[in-house]
């Protein structure tokens, strides 16, 4: 009974966030109860980042969240100029970095929608001075590049025409220079510097040029063989003037921000709006680099250029859980949404590099990042939700299931500790969505109580604090090892990087090192996904890797448990107290009705459950082993629960 009431709640909620939105329901803020929201728990984010402000962070931030077409939040925190005291705008303007790429995606899918563009095409066809681009040999035994020697020039033919179709889904073998980007991510082997030096970015080179340039340089991976971020965004724009007969900016502002009423957005802030842009905190950019916006450029960079607003993107977003249209607005058909929110990557794709592949949970589309792994994530919320983020601290994520975007606009050094704030926007929203309702049993006291120190303890669940986001963890799930980031290669698993003093790399496991073996049984030519199975298991569970390390001859040996994930985890801590068991939360994150250092009393509903008596009446159902001892909880039993391991 308990479920078909849960799931005809959900059914209902469901319904009335159906429907077309339109762009004046994102303008005022509505009542958060009617989108199904908690409006206590929605708050928690504006105390979260007032927070982050008082601490002295001198970053302000814009934080919106809309469900079902509705604006549920919208708030401007701290200040846009933390030296000048100015206070931060709904409106404020933002250099958006890196998600100018969805923005470009869109573009060239408006093309393609339109015949004049060949998503399978080579790049060739449209920019013929990238017609016979050449690749960096690769070493046959271990499959690294061999070091440029511009004189003997250790390249060879590409064994195919990179495509649109590659440029999107970062395929195409381009890379990044070393020096274009702060992230390390994007390494600086030899033919990252080349770029660096031979095709710079610049506000003030046109795209023809900065193409041009492109030319002399080989591609470090055959097209469709691996994805690597690159600069295939801003080649698309140089596409999009070839083929629409406009220059880039002109093509946005016709085509996409002008139906779509995105008033604030393009690559330069006018000087009647200067006062609305937000400032970095510290050094300046740099004159003609992308962070200078105050004078018109020359140079369009469709991967990393784009200036814009919470009330713009709101709407380019909502145009696309719309799939593609907007007020009357058709921007793309239906499918072609569909197709650019599908996973395009092959599962034995080789990553290199970022934050996709089965180790992150994470696949790309055509220019997104898409939810791929339903257990383990980087992206919140349900398979096939999509999100991405700019370098300067700028965030987006849109769960078509929930119907739901979240929004983070912040500005600082690029690169500089972003993930801190982009994990509070992936989890706080969906804390606070309002869990269907179960009608309480007719009487409130169990029959046969237990003794309440039978369920004292701190209870683990996970990297989520909703089931709905599911888990935001790399790789290693409720047992936490500590591998940031790993790469599967034909003789074992990669260590990329670990966690810094994480279980692994307190045991010794060093970046570079090459896990040959998990608890005695190899892992040589397994897929990534295969090889990632080996790794969770309970808290405390032994875990014994076998690692190949360049510096030793002989394999190295390392045994750990696997430990409850930390800070960043939620956790409950359930205790006694004048006669009543309280609650409250004791990981980073508060969950539900339970916040960090307010225990919260729960009244018996029957033996082994709980529940908040006021608020929306959290409840917590409890779990024995086969010897009936206490091992687990469950929040709100049901379609929309957690479940969490008593671990001390």
């Amino acid at each position: 009974m308990k479920l078909i009431q849960a799931s005809s709640c959900l059914a209902a909620l469901m319904l009335c966030l159906g429907g077309v939105a339109h762009a004046d329901d994102l303008q005022t803020v509505g009542d958060p109860d009617s989108v199904g929201f908690s409006a206590r728990r929605l708050a928690r984010m504006t105390s979260w980042f007032e927070a982050q402000t008082q601490k002295g962070d001198p970053s302000g931030f814009v934080v919106a969240v809309a469900r079902g077409g509705k604006l549920a939040y919208l708030q401007p925190i701290g200040f846009a100029d933390h030296d000048k005291a100015i206070p931060m705008r709904t409106d404020s303007i933002f250099r958006i970095g890196s998600m100018s790429k969805q923005i470009t995606s869109v573009a060239t899918m408006i093309l393609v929608d339109e015949g004049k563009l060949d998503l399978d095409a080579s790049v060739g066809q449209y920019l013929p001075e990238l017609k016979d681009m050449q690749v960096v040999k690769k070493d046959p035994a271990t499959g690294d590049p061999i070091l440029l020697d511009l004189v003997q020039k250790a390249f060879e033919p590409a064994k195919r025409a990179m495509t649109i179709r590659d440029l999107l889904r970062n395929t195409s073998g381009l890379v990044y220079g070393a020096g274009d980007y702060a992230d390390p991510g994007f390494g600086n082997a030899a033919v990252h510097l080349l770029y660096g030096a031979r095709a710079p970015f610049r506000r003030d080179k046109p795209i023809a040029s900065f193409v041009a340039s492109l030319s002399t340089l080989p591609l470090l991976h055959q097209p469709g063989e691996v994805w690597e971020y690159s600069i295939g965004y801003d080649v698309l724009g140089r596409v999009i003037e070839v083929v629409s007969g406009q220059p880039f900016d002109q093509f946005l502002q016709s085509r996409l921000f002008a139906p779509l009423h995105m008033v604030d957005s393009g690559f330069s802030v006018p000087q009647d709006k200067l006062a609305r842009l937000v400032a970095v905190p510290g050094a300046q950019p740099a004159p003609l680099s992308d962070g200078d916006v105050t004078t018109s450029p020359t140079f369009f960079s469709g991967g990393g250029g784009i200036v814009s607003t919470a009330p713009d993107l709101l709407r380019f977003c909502q145009m696309l859980l719309n799939d593609g249209e907007l007020d009357g607005a058709r921007i793309l058909r239906p499918e072609t949404v569909r197709l650019m929110m599908t996973n395009s990557l092959p599962s034995d794709m080789h990553v290199a590099g970022h934050e996709a592949g089965p180790a992150f949970g994470t696949g790309w589309g055509l220019g997104f990042a898409i939810r791929t792994n339903p257990d383990f994530s980087m992206i919140p919320g349900a398979v096939g939700s999509f999100n991405w983020q700019g370098s300067w601290g700028t965030f987006f994520s849109v769960d078509p299931t929930q119907k739901l975007i979240l929004l983070l606009l912040m500005q600082r050094p690029q690169y500089r500790d972003n993930g801190f704030y982009f994990n509070a926007i992936r989890r706080l929203p969906y804390a606070a969505l309002k869990v269907p309702e179960v009608a309480a049993p007719p009487t409130s006291q169990p029959s046969n109580p237990a003794p309440l120190t039978d369920y004292v303890g701190r209870y683990d669940f996970g990297g989520s604090a909703s089931s709905l986001d599911r888990q935001i963890l790399v790789a290693d799930g409720n047992g936490w090892i500590g591998l940031k980031s790993v790469a599967m290669e034909t003789d074992g698993l990669r260590v990329i990087k670990p966690v810094e003093g994480g279980p692994a790399a307190r045991a010794g496991v060093l970046a570079g090192d090459l896990i040959t073996a998990i608890d005695d049984a190899s892992i040589r030519g397994q897929t990534l996904e295969a090889a990632l199975r080996r790794i969770p298991g309970p808290v405390n569970a032994k875990i014994k890797l076998k690692i190949s390390r360049e510096t030793q001859s002989d394999p190295v040996i390392v045994a750990f448990a696997r430990e409850a994930v930390p800070s960043h985890s939620v956790a409950l801590r359930i205790r006694v107290m004048d006669g009543k068991l309280v609650v409250e939360a004791a990981g980073a994150w508060s969950v539900l009705g339970f916040d960090k250092g307010e225990p919260t009393p729960v009244a018996a509903l029957s033996k082994d459950e709980f529940h908040v008596e006021g608020g929306d009446h959290t409840r917590i159902a409890f779990v024995r082993d086969a010897a009936g001892k206490v091992n687990g909880a469950v929040l709100n039993p049901g379609p929309w629960e957690q479940r969490g391991t008593l671990v001390q």
